[in-house]
């Protein structure tokens, strides 16, 4: 009886939130070794058609960087990152599209809609404008080149808007076009930030294969639990962020600042992290807030 007395509270806790929720859009971006686990894929996404079932205006952005990288090998290509970024040649830039589109867009469409969703796919280079990303080594000064790949620069909303009030869940891959409609690589997570502050979306969530940000990656219990947007920076300086991490916390600084209401970071191989994080007082994972 206690156990069925249990499932009980866990529904009632989660009423507040599912009430305040209802009918906000949450932009949930997946990534990391998350999408190489069938059953955790499969978890997660039974998160997302709990969250699109309750109300929510959901929309999904996937990464596929391991897959990618597959494809890369296959092709004779050695993959190569520079400050968390895949550099992206031209030869590199077809096998992306090709396996984004084609592999991973495909599979997470189809188990989303044997959850009951209508889910559709809405490629990255049909709504996001790019440009090409450029920078200069921190030490040295010199310019860095990662080719092909992508910076956001615009979001063309209204395909994303029609979908969700037709009732369908985009499922979006991080691709994007420049002026002249070359197709460019984009970091899912810039891709994901991009979308959430062009529609100020409620939440942004960042699903992947940390536990949230630590202060000590070998130390769970460094957990930040919340984090504001102004202690990004330090945390920086600090050396406590780098490699991957890097380009993500940049993404949820941008989103908080465009009026984004939070960014959570989850980690997607506890199963149902991502309601646990949206519908539970404690959550599991790390919020990124405005400052005060």
């Amino acid at each position: 009886m206690h156990k069925f007395i249990a499932k009980a509270a866990t529904l009632i806790e989660a009423l507040p939130y599912i009430q305040d929720f209802k009918g906000a859009t949450v932009v949930v971006k997946v990534g990391g070794s998350v999408m190489e686990s069938k059953e955790g894929l499969e978890s997660l996404l039974t998160d997302v058609a709990f969250l699109s079932t309750v109300g929510m205006k959901t929309v999904l952005v996937h990464g596929g960087g391991k897959a990618i990288s597959r494809g890369m090998e296959q092709s004779g290509i050695t993959p190569k990152f520079v400050q968390g970024l895949r550099v992206t040649c031209d030869r590199t830039m077809q096998v992306v599209e090709r396996v984004l589109k084609q592999e991973v867009n495909a599979e997470v469409v189809r188990i989303l809609q044997s959850r009951n969703l209508n889910a559709r796919p809405l490629h990255g280079d049909w709504i996001l404008r790019v440009r090409r990303k450029s920078g200069r080594d921190a030490q040295t000064g010199a310019a860095l080149d990662w080719g092909f790949v992508g910076e956001p620069v615009s979001v063309d909303t209204r395909p994303v808007q029609e979908m969700l009030d037709a009732g369908l869940v985009p499922v979006v891959t991080p691709l994007g076009a420049d002026a002249d409609g070359q197709i460019y690589n984009v970091n899912a997570d810039s891709a994901a930030a991009a979308l959430a502050a062009a529609m100020r979306v409620r939440k942004l969530a960042f699903i992947s294969d940390v536990p949230g940000l630590m202060r000590n990656v070998d130390d769970p219990s460094s957990l930040i639990a919340t984090l504001r947007a102004g202690e990004v920076a330090q945390l920086k300086a600090e050396g406590i962020v780098g490699g991957g991490m890097l380009p993500k916390l940049d993404s949820c600084v941008d989103a908080i600042r465009s009026g984004v209401g939070k960014v959570h970071l989850v980690d997607g191989r506890m199963p149902h992290s991502l309601l646990l994080e949206i519908f539970t007082k404690q959550g599991v994972g790390t919020e990124i807030i405005a400052d005060e």
